[in-house]
């Protein structure tokens, strides 16, 4: 499969493989602020929403053209941007809990839009 850089994971920055104990506190930010959050040298969830909803777009506008689905392979973050997508909001997106190896389908609507058809299903 082609690797699409737009859809990877978000950049944590200097953040990067740190032991959880070193990172910052971050459990007293709401959504929206959090989103806004910068690790150093990384991009914050809403700079990894502009990077990857172009790229979302451009599928969905494939797959509306093909009347096919399309599959992506990406990590959580990527999953949350979608969602985020979907609902319209950067920060709805990270009140979601993304199961490892899950899926999580939306469907493209006719408009270009997107409704949320299920999140974590398992493949069991």
């Amino acid at each position: 499969m082609p690797h699409d850089a737009r859809l990877w994971e978000q950049d944590f920055g200097a953040q990067e493989g740190m032991f959880f104990r070193d990172l910052p506190d971050l459990g007293l930010l709401t959504n929206a602020e959090l989103a806004s959050v910068r690790p150093p040298e990384g991009e914050s969830f809403a700079d990894l929403c502009a990077r990857t909803h172009p790229a979302l777009a451009d599928y969905a506008a494939r797959s509306l053209a093909e009347n096919s689905p399309v599959c992506l392979v990406v990590h959580a973050g990527v999953i949350r941007a979608a969602l985020a997508l979907a609902l319209g909001d950067v920060a709805a997106g990270l009140a979601f809990e993304v199961a490892p190896f899950s899926m999580t389908r939306l469907r493209v609507l006719p408009t270009g839009g997107f409704s949320i058809i299920c999140t974590n299903r398992g493949f069991a």
